[in-house]
């Protein structure tokens, strides 16, 4: 018998520890590119403020990291533990999708992060720097394959159904699903935001409160660049990814826009409402006539599906996803405020003296992370009551543990989460409001005549570079 219970806490358990484990690959991808990026331009330009904010945010990258890692392995023991029936019914494709992203992200990750936080005066500069573009591309090859897995349990392609179990047929139909170039574009955009986000939080923060090397303007500009790229972008692909999730998981929409009733006149866009699933109306919504239809079908009178249209046992949560989906969206339309405003302030040489930028700078630095998780929770919500879409319900998916069982681990988690993330939390924020040194030792590879004036010509150089150094003074 199914305890419908135990079912509950098991959702419950991993959305406790997927939330906790997100933010951190979410921030390391976006920084090491960031990091990638400041090297490469300090090995070209030999601006030691390059050179200032890679030390720098390799320190933060190095923690997030660690922290993500073992918040990841956590949860692919819930696969067996807790979702033993959905690992049966779909691990011959789940499975191997993630154990490339082992294979080909993990190792390359692994392998050269020693490299790039501890082989600054243990190798030369172009191994250096290939190590670092080494880490980044890792995270993002791990992200394109953690995506893959979950795009596929959303609109699941090149399979067949063998004695009760999924079995591959087709890997490229698995791998790129009809949904998956829409949620890697849309996830890599995202991640991107977030760590650009907290770069350019800090960086204002310390120009708050004066504490300014040169470093933290360069850091604010390249942040606020980034994300006057990236969140206009994420708009467009969001709108494409609306596109598809009509196509391919109309009830996830229909819940998403809280639509309950056939609007052969045009579809209104609900701002605000209060879904019944009881009911099944929005309560007190307030929509604006027609522009559902415009953006979600691209015309004046589209039809949109709406939720009596499926069965009372198929429809997500609206309550949920309806309210998700728009704290996503309204952060989303903030990031491009922040964004566009940064770049007019810039423009104007009045970005380092703006308070009240500064200010709100500061206050969305968190908005990346909120937005994220709302992202997700409309995307995984949103997806019920299947685990694998049209093929396993969740319900269905469940290992035969008790409630106590589960209550019990779920508590553990709570417990070790606490103690541990909130340790490391404790580390960052410290690092963060430490900021970067003002004149970290150069490696011992530097050219010294490269540098500019005002720094001791021997601060980083060898021993020997040194000598020769004094003796031609003498």
């Amino acid at each position: 018998m199914i305890d419908i219970a135990a079912i509950e806490l098991a959702r419950i358990q991993f959305a406790f520890t997927v939330s906790f484990h997100i933010i951190f690959p979410a921030t390391t991808i976006g920084l090491a590119t960031f990091i990638a990026v400041l090297e490469g331009l300090w090995l070209k330009t030999r601006r030691e403020v390059y050179y200032t904010l890679c030390r720098f945010w390799s320190r933060a990258f190095a923690l997030c990291f660690a922290i993500g890692v073992v918040s990841g392995i956590v949860m692919s023991y819930q696969f067996g533990t807790n979702w033993s029936v959905f690992s049966n019914f779909a691990g011959s494709i789940t499975g191997p999708l993630l154990t490339y992203e082992v294979l080909t992200a993990f190792f390359l990750e692994a392998g050269f992060l020693g490299i790039m936080l501890f082989g600054w005066n243990k190798v030369g500069p172009r191994a250096h720097f290939a190590a670092t573009v080494a880490v980044a591309t890792g995270t993002l090859i791990s992200m394109f394959w953690i995506l893959a897995s979950n795009s596929w349990m959303q609109t699941p392609a090149g399979y067949r159904i063998v004695d009760g179990r999924v079995m591959p047929v087709d890997w490229m139909a698995i791998v790129f699903n009809p949904s998956f170039p829409y949620r890697f574009m849309h996830m890599a955009l995202a991640v991107f935001a977030v760590s650009m986000l907290l770069v350019s939080a800090t960086s204002a923060w310390h120009l708050l409160r004066n504490r300014d090397n040169g470093a933290m303007r360069t850091s604010l500009v390249m942040a606020l660049g980034c994300l006057l790229v990236v969140t206009p972008l994420q708009a467009l692909v969001g709108d494409a990814h609306g596109l598809n999730t009509l196509k391919y998981q109309p009830a996830k929409l229909a819940a998403i826009e809280g639509l309950w009733d056939v609007h052969p006149e045009g579809t209104p866009l609900n701002l605000f409402g209060l879904p019944d699933m009881e009911a099944e109306t929005t309560r007190y919504s307030l929509g604006i006539p027609h522009l559902g239809s415009l953006i979600l079908t691209h015309s004046w009178t589209g039809a949109v599906p709406n939720m009596k249209r499926f069965p009372k046992q198929d429809r997500p949560d609206s309550r949920i996803v309806f309210w998700s989906f728009r704290i996503m969206v309204g952060l989303g339309m903030l990031m491009i405020v922040l964004a566009v405003t940064g770049a007019w302030l810039h423009r104007r040489g009045r970005l380092q003296r703006a308070i009240g930028f500064l200010r709100f700078a500061v206050a969305m630095g968190p908005a990346g992370y909120v937005s994220l998780l709302a992202g997700w929770i409309t995307s995984e919500v949103g997806r019920q009551p299947w685990v694998v879409y049209g093929l396993l319900r969740t319900s269905q998916a469940a290992s035969p543990v008790t409630r106590q069982q589960v209550g019990l681990s779920l508590l553990i988690f709570v417990t070790l989460y606490t103690l541990v993330f909130g340790t490391g939390l404790f580390y960052l924020f410290k690092i963060l409001r430490t900021g970067p040194e003002p004149a970290p030792a150069l490696p011992l590879w530097n050219d010294a005549a490269a540098r500019p004036s005002g720094r001791h010509p021997l601060q980083g150089a060898s021993l020997e570079h040194s000598s020769r150094q004094g003796d031609n003074h003498a």
